[in-house]
């Protein structure tokens, strides 16, 4: 029999549904509207099969949400942005914008060609002058509503890619993308205001109940809500050595605690390398001056503060313990204390606290348990803090409190005698935006020597970045330009300076959502056309974004509420986090001290017996499965899968081998087994062309519509392979079946089902079985709930004890009916040979055990 020929069909299927407009989303649609959306790719030049697997999933909700009688938008963009083209045009001596256009062409095509029921319609490019112009307008409305500014801040200075880089862009010290170690440097940045919206962002979190778990998790960490004492530490009159005389209001400094029932425990305080004490201290002490200037050589991100060594300087100087005015505490200058967490100071507590126990260790400090669990009163610390429960020791008045109690009572003593007060304060900090890179948005701000900071007229947007830019010399090129910067004021008319900073890239996926439901010529959107569509009801991407984007995308939704602009907070209502896509490394090891060679999957000839280089024919080592990287070279093109086993089996093994939620493994025999699916299921369309008339089959009939409503279930909860395996076992049962009207309508309703998993094969065959229209455009198929009911049941047979076989039977039957069924079985006779049973016990529904 002929096999399903996918090259012909594809061709010939989206030829039709771009000609029909099949995909694109009427805004005016009297339907229920249903917004389904992966989030955008870099367009990097190549859609990889982790992309492949993500737009399978989305496409597959909204296919079957379409079905389902809902127009549905489902777009696709491209977040076009970003370091890569920079680095692109530097390493290659190409443009930036002409790189990406490429690179957006081909991704373009290659989507394409796997069948996505995507509106074209809708396409957008973060980089075109009508999408980032539009983000320009909606940042002069935030700086109008006093949610933006600007300020001299600590940042994190990337000196390869010479850029700013968020905390999250710091990984284990070094720039995300060039590896260089981060220094922190002093820069006027720009801000936007997200600690306004800090409780409201965390208390958002419990609605969201269709997203992850740990996502959630993630965003409540981050956000970092905490509730404590902010006290005041008074310097010392008398200092232990020489040294500046301290100056400011009360002669101390203020710290912000969230264990003040910690506080007899405290043998030091410590302050951040910019605090204002610390600099004055600075003036007269070289030596600090040296440490200062160490500690700001490394980056600001708290994650890697945290694990580098802790180290400190002594000032000189002592505070006075705020319970205890006989207590001094020797003030140190902290290389893990930033002005920007908290009051830029804190009290160490080693007993209770790892990095103030290493600390307090190195510099020989004094190490005092105060919580101690029940029998380990008296019992030292040695190298691990005690952080879990218990009462108070040690701690006078507080002691046989608990933990919780005796916060309480330190908190209304501090308010009571006046030296701090119960405050609350985040984990999270106002979002700097501010990138020295050229292929950004171009932050539309003037700089005047007479009036200072001037907007841009929203009449003179877009603010265009120039083309004529060079990369010979590292850095902004944008600041080195003859003419792009050079500019009259708009307020007095003076000779100006454009701001030269292009904002940081996640702006540019933080709204873009919105500018797929809407995206007028004259404005970023039209707030009632956008509210049609908004919250995306499913949103699919990778947990990675878990923090970054997803969380400015909820802020920059929330900001355009409380302007005006729209009157959505929520920007996503559903999420869910895809596995990633993995395949195993091959390699040759170069020698000692070198880095291992890497070779592709298509360069390799894998055995059962190892893995030989087609090229030499000589052996390559197999490394550990792992997610597909370019420098390891473990990617799968998918041109040459999708060539030989056509879009339908790629989209199919995508969804069939793995949960959606954890890795799926690549392997050649999974994609032969999708590509085999293919083929059984065209086999069952060519038979039913030449089908004879038989009898109604009532059991096939409740098994399709068993099936129908077990694979919409599993696709309305995400549970794809589920609903891949119900498939598998749909096709079984029809290919047992006898020819008649059952088989007839189970194979019609088979490809409905199939196809939003495998829209070019669904059409191909709708078409031949001659049903009416595209398949795409068919009523999802509605299970008959008269069919659901479980009338058979499967009755166990033994002999003996031991399971000789089974029988379907009608539910209730008759004790005498099972003992006769079970009597035929040909494997019963053979084990009574002949004999008569002595005994025959019948559980109603369930088992017939025979004793010979």
């Amino acid at each position: 029999m002929p096999r399903f020929d996918h090259q012909a069909a594809e061709v010939r299927w989206q030829a039709i549904w771009e000609a029909r407009e099949s995909f694109v989303a009427r805004d005016d649609s009297p339907r229920p509207k249903a917004y389904v959306l992966e989030m955008f790719p870099y367009p990097s030049g190549r859609v990889h099969i982790g992309h492949v697997r993500n737009y399978t999933m989305g496409d597959v909700v909204a296919r079957t949400r379409r079905a389902q009688g809902f127009e549905v938008l489902h777009p696709m963009g491209w977040d076009a942005f970003g370091m890569p083209a920079e680095n692109a045009a530097m390493e290659r001596g190409v443009d930036p914008g002409s790189w990406t256009r490429a690179n957006i062409e081909a991704m373009r095509a290659q989507l394409k060609r796997l069948g996505f029921a995507l509106d074209w319609s809708r396409e957008l490019a973060t980089c075109d002058p009508g999408y980032y112009g539009q983000e320009q307008a909606l940042f002069l409305d935030m700086l109008a509503a006093g949610l933006v500014y600007r300020r001299e801040s600590a940042v994190n200075w990337d000196p390869v890619d010479m850029t700013v880089l968020a905390n999250e862009q710091v990984i284990d010290g070094r720039g995300w993308r060039s590896g260089a170690l981060v220094e922190r440097r002093k820069l006027n940045q720009w801000f936007l205001k997200i600690t306004d919206f800090a409780d409201d962002l965390l208390d958002g979190l419990s609605g969201l109940d269709q997203w992850p778990d740990k996502v959630r998790l993630m965003q409540e960490n981050w956000i970092g809500r905490s509730t404590g004492l902010r006290f005041r530490f008074e310097l010392a009159t008398d200092f232990p050595t020489p040294g500046p005389s301290p100056e400011g209001e009360g002669r101390g400094f203020d710290v912000f605690t969230t264990r003040p029932d910690t506080l007899f425990g405290a043998s030091f305080a410590a302050i951040a390398a910019d605090h204002p004490l610390a600099q004055q201290c600075a003036r007269d002490n070289p030596a600090l001056a040296d440490f200062i200037a160490q500690c700001q050589a490394g980056g600001t991100a708290a994650a890697d503060i945290e694990t580098q060594e802790k180290l400190g300087f002594d000032t000189g100087l002592s505070v006075i313990h705020p319970l205890d005015p006989g207590l001094q505490l020797p003030v140190f200058v902290a290389n893990f204390v930033l002005m920007d967490y908290g009051t830029g100071a804190l009290f160490g507590c080693p007993g209770h606290d790892q990095r103030d126990l290493d600390f307090a260790r190195k510099y020989q400090l004094p190490v005092l348990r105060v919580v101690a669990a029940e029998g380990e009163e008296q019992a030292p610390i040695h190298n691990d803090a005690y952080t879990g429960p218990g009462r108070m020791v040690n701690s006078r008045f507080l002691d046989g409190m608990t933990a919780e109690d005796a916060r309480a009572a330190v908190i209304a003593r501090a308010t009571s005698e006046g030296w701090g007060t119960s405050v609350t304060q985040y984990r999270l900090r106002d979002w700097g935006v501010s990138r020295q890179r050229y292929w950004g948005t171009p932050i539309p701000i003037i700089h005047c020597d007479a009036c200072g900071v001037v907007p841009v007229p929203k009449a003179d947007l877009p603010v265009i970045l120039p083309e004529d830019v060079s990369f010979d010399v590292p850095g902004n090129p944008l600041e080195r330009h003859p003419t792009w910067g050079q500019v009259a004021c708009p307020t007095c008319g003076a000779s100006a300076r454009r701001e030269t900073d292009t904002l940081d890239t996640f702006t540019n996926s933080s709204w873009y959502f919105i500018r797929f439901a809407s995206a007028p010529l004259d404005r970023p959107f039209d707030p009632a056309v956008a509210a049609q569509w908004l919250p995306v009801g499913q949103y699919i991407g990778g947990v990675e974004h878990a923090i970054l984007h997803l969380l400015y995308a909820r802020f920059w939704t929330r900001a355009l509420q409380r302007i005006g602009a729209l009157d959505v907070a929520e920007p996503f209502s559903g999420l869910f986090t895809q596995g990633m896509v993995t395949h195993e490394t091959y390699s040759r090891p170069q020698g000692e001290g070198l880095p291992p060679i890497w070779f592709a999957p298509e360069e390799v000839d894998r055995r059962s017996d190892g893995a030989w280089l087609k090229a030499d024919g000589d052996k390559v080592e197999v490394g550990r499965v792992i997610k597909m990287s370019k420098s390891k070279k473990n990617v799968i093109d998918p041109d040459a899968i999708l060539g030989r086993y056509g879009a339908d089996a790629v989209r199919w093994f995508m969804l069939s081998d793995s949960p959606p939620e954890r890795d799926l493994a690549w392997s050649e025999s999974g994609i032969d087994g999708a590509w085999r699916f293919v083929q059984r299921v065209w086999r069952l369309a060519e038979e039913h062309v030449a089908t004879a008339e038989g009898v109604a089959d009532g059991k096939l009939d409740r098994q399709v519509h068993r099936a129908i409503a077990a694979v919409t279930s599993d696709i309305d909860r995400l549970q794809f392979n589920k609903a891949v395996a119900r498939l598998y076992e749909l096709v079984g049962a029809l290919e047992r079946a006898s020819p008649g009207p059952s088989r007839r309508a189970g194979v019609v309703t088979l490809i409905q089902l199939v196809a939003p998993m495998a829209p070019h094969l669904a059409e191909e065959a709708w078409a031949l079985l001659e049903q009416d229209g595209l398949v795409c455009d068919a009523a999802w198929p509605v299970a008959d709930p008269a069919l659901l009911i479980d009338d058979e049941v499967t009755i166990a047979v033994q002999v003996n004890g031991k399971l000789k076989g089974s029988f379907t039977a009608a539910k209730g039957s008759e004790k005498a009916v099972l003992e006769a069924d079970a009597l035929a079985l040909p494997t019963v006779q053979r084990s009574l040979d002949g004999a008569s049973p002595r005994k025959i016990i019948v559980v109603p529904d369930r088992l017939v055990n025979i004793v010979a």
